[in-house]
């Protein structure tokens, strides 16, 4: 993709996550001038458990790491929902054909990351370490300041970082609003035992507590608590201090509770937190910087993450590069054919994220009796196709012949 005046157009990508390497792989064979910039000194190799479904598998196929991903998997065999003391009292059991609390397709984020990191040609300038701390644009091009000194310019800045994005904070900060949901999550990786299974194991302790346990491919458990809470400031407080009140908050909720302080303690560089919340970006696009993904439309833990962050950053580079010199028609199709699709997996409730976080015996008992009935055979395909969260309101992707692998 060049200018009028026949060089190439220069784009900056600022996060190397997911969104940000299929957007430089596209823009790349589009023959875009592109800089891949990422805050972490080294690609990311830490994470969850994350899932790629429906469109997102299009989006892997044309890019030709579908195969890849597949030999890639975590081998989460279902999801059981379990009492204090382990007993399953609902299972949802992987199927073919059918993505429920589990989907066809659950990887590793990092593995997923460097898979996708990986295929970026050789042309794309590669940054870590570094990250914007100023952005000023005029109608010719954008003036990007970055934290280790200097300011470059780039005729396009495309935003693909995570919720917290600090570059669409600079930007978008006035169009951006953050809905709460008044849980915190935390996140960690822990040793496998002999006794460990190959299902997403899902406790609700009482006392506005979930504590999970997960396979992976890699010989460990991928865990995490969550809890009930107003903002307080807990997910920037330092490391030693978030386990301390994790420790309190957890003492007695039985389960593995235990286990998984006690390994979030001995592997403190795999723990990290979340506030569980949305963001709503009134415009995803301003001049010439764009938001893709988390940074635009972040819906939390709502299985759909992923599979956005694909199908947003394919289409974004298609109609880049099928309107090479209008970059505003180019952004305008790109949120027109985004927008319906990323707002169905904002379609969570404010209350439903407390629901799934009871404080009363009763409301354990009533969501215990909600997921066995969910559960059953019955009943179990109208709950993962009408109310679990998926797709809805999905764009039809256009060829774009020159994103093929």
């Amino acid at each position: 993709m060049s200018r009028s005046d026949h060089r190439p157009t220069r784009v900056l990508v600022t996060g190397a996550s997911i969104a940000g390497p299929t957007l430089a792989w596209g823009l790349s064979k589009a023959g875009c001038d592109v800089t891949l910039l990422e805050r972490s000194p080294a690609p990311r190799e830490t994470g969850q458990n994350i899932d790629i479904r429906g469109l997102g598998r299009d989006v892997i196929r044309r890019m030709g790491v579908e195969n890849t991903i597949l030999e890639n998997l975590t081998g989460e065999q279902g999801t059981r929902f379990v009492d204090r003391h382990g007993t399953p009292h609902a299972v949802f059991p992987r199927e073919e054909g059918q993505d429920g609390p589990t989907a066809e397709i659950e990887i590793l984020r990092g593995r997923l990351a460097q898979i996708l990191v990986d295929i970026v040609p050789r042309d794309v300038d590669q940054r870590f370490g570094d990250y914007v701390v100023g952005v000023e644009q005029d109608s010719s091009g954008v003036d990007v300041t970055f934290d280790g000194g200097g300011t470059e310019r780039f005729d396009l800045v495309l935003v693909a970082e995570g919720r917290s994005s600090r570059t669409r904070r600079i930007v978008f900060d006035d169009e951006t609003t953050l809905r709460d949901f008044g849980v915190s999550i935390t996140y960690g990786t822990i040793d496998r035992l002999p006794t460990d299974v190959d299902t997403w194991d899902w406790c609700t302790a009482g006392g506005g507590r979930v504590a999970t346990l997960r396979p992976d491919n890699e010989g460990t458990i991928r865990a995490s608590l969550s809890f009930e809470s107003e903002p307080s400031g807990f997910e920037s407080l330092p490391v030693d201090a978030q386990l301390h009140i994790l420790t309190e908050r957890f003492r007695g909720a039985g389960w593995q509770t235990e286990r998984i302080l006690d390994g979030f303690h001995q592997r403190p560089d795999d723990f990290y937190t979340q506030r569980m919340e949305q963001v709503l970006v009134s415009t995803w696009s301003k001049g010439r910087v764009v938001l893709v993904g988390d940074s635009a439309w972040g819906s939390g833990p709502t299985g759909m993450g992923t599979t956005l962050s694909l199908v947003g950053a394919h289409i974004l580079t298609g109609e880049l590069a099928a309107h090479p010199d209008n970059h505003r028609e180019a952004f305008s199709r790109y949120e027109k054919q985004m927008r319906a699709y990323a707002d169905s997996a904002q379609g969570m409730r404010r209350g439903s994220a407390r629901l799934l976080h009871p404080s009363s015996k009763f409301g354990v008992k009533a969501l215990h009796s909600a997921y066995k009935v969910a559960a059953s055979a019955p009943v179990r395909r109208f709950f993962q196709a009408n109310l679990l969260t998926h797709e809805k309101q999905v764009p039809t992707l256009a060829d774009y012949p020159l994103l093929r692998a």
